[in-house]
């Protein structure tokens, strides 16, 4: 029987199976929202114009907190920023879970930074964190790797000679290869054919995770995954980044000198060395490869996009660019390089890398959380292992916190003063020190000088 006959038929069976048994009845008491229909949840009620839209029709009706079927499964939506920082902040250990992304879950299985859990999460996450912003005495840090990089690009923009130049290629390359330099110690020539094949892995990967049949598969990923799809291509492109990742850890441990760890990949190894006796050490080769994995992942999508929005910003609003680069000149000047330490003296580019990030939204509905136990919040009880939808567009949109939330403006970040403003609703990627804030941050804020 032809496969277009057979998943038809397959589908029709399953929700047949599941129409007689009728829908699960969820342990707890969730919070409200429209009610499901078996097997296709609240699918059928969802706005065509897509789910972010569904979500904020829905909020109207059903208040901050409430709860969708997608598909078969429930999941609770927060909106609003006190709503989030409640959840995430407040109930911290509660919400920390990490949800499941079903395209990609085949590669990760639950290891890695980003799709870790519970202790496995909290050791990998720290371990990063501690490596990416302190290589140690004698070693290039992270700022350093992002000043080389930011002054390639700088000559590659040179060799235009003022003409049309489209930075989407250059805007991805130089976030790839500040990860790069990172994890495996070296940046790559953007004609460099090894770097180009990953760069398409990557990008080719997003676009396939972002497509609507990849949508479709994290509804009913448990039928699903027995058929093709492009689940499966991304799990053939994500294996042969893993293999390249791989690679390159055995040539590490060939040259590896203990006194002088070059990268994250070394310090990676010196740590698996020292826990080696250890039965139960989360520093094993899977993990490294992984987390490896992982920084990509949290790095360069969202980066690259956010200095791809800030450029068309600056273009759009000539004003806000001049100010920028009158702030640039009278803190950096033309014959160096910006520092981190220049951050604190300008607050208006600090303003307006804020503002970019906000008006972006780049991750509208967040990365999915799980609660970890059965879980009280605002008069409903969660039940454990459910899932938490963190929609942080409303947050970024609030007008409680930003006065013309649908303009972009600066001035949201500014106080009367000129200083900078700190604002709870102000959450592009979730809340906390997460590796990808912490690359995004650094990467606008240096490269802003060629603007």
């Amino acid at each position: 029987m032809e496969l277009s006959i057979l998943l038809p038929l397959t589908l029709l069976m399953g929700l047949l199976v599941l129409l007689f048994r009728g829908h699960p009845k969820a342990r707890g008491h969730l919070p409200p929202g429209p009610h499901p229909l078996p097997f296709l949840g609240n699918l059928l009620q969802m706005n065509r114009k897509g789910l972010l839209t569904s979500i904020l029709q829905l909020r109207e009706k059903y208040g901050d907190v409430f709860t969708v079927y997608l598909g078969p499964r429930p999941v609770v939506m927060l909106c609003g920023a006190d709503t989030i920082r409640e959840a995430l902040v407040d109930q911290a250990e509660a919400f920390s879970g990490r949800g499941r992304i079903a395209s990609v879950d085949a590669v990760f299985q639950g290891y890695g930074v980003i799709f870790a859990n519970g202790e496995r999460w909290k050791v990998l996450r720290r371990f990063s964190l501690a490596t990416m912003r302190d290589f140690g005495m004698g070693k290039r840090s992270v700022e350093e790797r992002i000043q080389e990089e930011a002054q390639c690009l700088v000559e590659e923009l040179r060799k235009s000679q003022g003409g049309l130049v489209d930075p989407l290629f250059l805007l991805q390359s130089i976030t790839a290869n500040i990860i790069c330099s990172i994890v495996f110690g070296k940046r790559f020539d953007y004609k460099d054919r090894q770097f180009l094949r990953l760069l398409d892995l990557f990008y080719q990967s997003f676009a396939l995770a972002s497509s609507f049949s990849s949508q479709v598969f994290e509804l009913y990923s448990s039928l699903l995954k027995h058929f093709p799809g492009t689940h499966r291509k991304i799990y053939k492109n994500l294996q042969e980044i893993n293999a390249f990742i791989g690679h390159s850890v055995e040539k590490h441990r060939e040259t590896l000198d203990p006194s002088a760890p070059r990268d994250f990949i070394d310090t990676y190894l010196l740590r698996m060395e020292k826990d080696k006796s250890d039965p139960h050490t989360e520093f094993h080769h899977r993990n490294l490869v992984l987390t490896s994995l992982s920084l990509f992942f949290a790095g360069t999508e969202t980066t690259s996009t956010t200095l791809r929005y800030g450029f068309l910003f600056l273009l759009k609003y000539p004003h806000v660019a001049e100010r920028v680069h009158k702030e640039i000149e009278q803190v950096i000047g033309s014959h160096r390089q910006p520092a981190l330490d220049d951050r604190t003296k300008m607050p208006y580019t600090e303003a307006v890398i804020c503002e970019i990030q906000r008006f972006a939204d780049l991750l509208p509905t967040g990365v999915p959380h799980v609660v970890t136990k059965d879980t009280h919040f605002r008069g409903f009880i969660i039940p454990k292992n459910t899932e938490i939808f963190p929609i942080l567009s409303t947050a970024l949109h609030d007008p409680r916190h930003f006065e013309k939330p649908d303009t972009f403006n600066p001035d949201h970040f500014l106080d009367a003063k000129g200083a900078l403003k700190k604002s709870e609703a102000f959450m592009p990627f979730s809340m906390g020190n997460t590796i990808h804030i912490y690359l995004g941050c650094h990467l606008g804020h240096h490269v802003s000088n060629i603007t």
